[in-house]
């Protein structure tokens, strides 16, 4: 999986790109572009990676995404069986800051915004009562006028900005920099995303990064400021985590389905990324 430049499609008429999507799945190759992404998924469940941060999605998660992040969201496997019982919904916001001006922005009253735009290098997921309203003012947005979505944007980033209920998903601030280091982590990543639930050891990660093992241990945490193993850990547990939520499979069966083979292991791992044991997770679902 390369990264791609995507073009997003913004009418001549307009700086705001608004629209619905009801799609079988999501777009599942990591991309970038230098548009503002605003994202609320209505339905699916899946793998979001953003910056340097994979994680689970479901219905109702909002995301801003900053200028050139690389991100993807890849519905899980079912989606692409051809399920007519799934479907792959979001509405989402493309625009470019520069487009309204750059005086604008440097406006005194545009501060918060300013920074805004700064955190979103990381990517910010918008919970509770903000998403309410950002989500309500993002559907006013679906079926108002051009100028109308000028003042529902500067509304709704304003919101954004003054709120305590956003967390940032990356752990650095994250912007494509050059395609031949992106290339190789998206290499890395495409395998992960594919055999995360196989051993895999660190010569096999290492050849697909084309590195010796020692250098793509440290090209790995310079990445990800994480080391190989904890990502791994952190991937196969989320995996976990959507199995006991979602199935009655035993906690037996779902150590093997998430790429372990000692019961032990799993619940040690399981307990430090959750802070919780697997059947105290499950229960919250009950």
């Amino acid at each position: 999986m390369k990264p791609k430049p995507l073009k997003v499609s913004i009418a001549p008429s307009t700086t705001i790109s608004v629209r619905f999507d009801a799609l079988p799945y999501f777009y599942k190759e990591l991309h970038f572009h230098p548009e503002i992404e605003i994202v609320l998924v209505h339905k699916g469940t899946g793998t979001q990676f953003v910056g340097n941060t994979l994680k689970r999605f479901k219905d109702g998660d909002l995301t801003l995404l900053g200028s050139n992040v690389p991100h993807l969201w890849k519905c899980d496997d079912a989606y692409f069986k051809q399920s007519k019982k799934l479907k792959a919904e979001a509405t989402v916001i493309h625009f470019l800051p520069e487009n309204f001006g750059n005086q604008f922005w440097s406006l005194p009253e545009n501060e918060k915004i300013r920074q805004l735009f700064e955190d979103a290098q990381q990517g910010i997921n918008i919970i509770k009562q903000t998403k309410i309203e950002v989500a309500a003012l993002m559907q006013q947005m679906l079926q108002a006028n051009a100028t109308e979505r000028l003042m529902l944007l500067h509304q709704l980033l304003h919101i954004i900005s003054i709120s305590k209920h956003r967390k940032l998903i990356s752990s650095q601030s994250i912007a494509v920099a050059n395609t031949k280091e992106t290339n190789r982590f998206n290499n890395v990543l495409q395998y992960l995303t594919n055999h995360y639930t196989e051993p895999i050891d660190l010569a096999t990660i290492a050849k697909v990064a084309h590195l010796t093992a020692p250098a793509f241990c440290r090209y790995f945490k310079k990445r990800t400021k994480q080391s190989f193993s904890t990502f791994l850990k952190s991937l196969r547990i989320q995996h976990a985590c959507k199995l006991l939520a979602e199935t009655d499979m035993p906690v037996a069966n779902i150590v093997y389905q998430s790429g372990y083979n000692n019961v032990s292991n799993f619940n040690k791992h399981f307990k430090e990324v959750m802070q919780q044991t697997p059947l105290a997770y499950r229960k919250q679902f009950n």
